[in-house]
């Protein structure tokens, strides 16, 4: 196998752990998580369309999710030299029991050997 070849499965598997940690700290407000894993201009778009940097978006993590059973699915990593996307649709569980479903996009930057996540999309049904 060539090294480019590695190099891309060792990447895809690092994002694919990211993702499932980024899924994870969501739901259990781990701003520790986030403040590893999200680049210094991180911006993300919510589902209301407004666009929060980094501090905003650690403040609202800091705060009890109020959804359970978060889970990714069919979740697509696209590779792009030192970019990747990812997109997943998400289920939860609403505070009332009732069930929630959305999508999301996420784009990583390999920086300094790293990857961080410099930007994301949710999108809520």
């Amino acid at each position: 196998m060539e090294i480019d070849a590695v190099e891309k499965l060792a990447d895809a598997d690092t994002l694919r752990r990211l993702n499932q940690n980024y899924i994870r700290s969501v739901e259990e407000s781990d701003v520790g998580y986030f403040e590893e894993a999200l680049a210094e201009d991180f911006v993300s778009t919510r589902p209301d369309c407004s666009l929060v940097g980094r501090a905003e978006f650690l403040a609202h993590i800091a705060r009890p999710a109020g959804i359970s059973n978060l889970a990714a699915h069919d979740v697509r990593i696209r590779l792009l030299g030192d970019t990747a996307i990812i997109h997943a649709r998400t289920t939860y569980t609403k505070p009332d029991g009732r069930a929630g479903a959305g999508r999301y996009t996420d784009i990583w930057a390999k920086q300094g050997g790293r990857w961080l996540c410099v930007a994301a999309h949710v999108t809520r049904r």
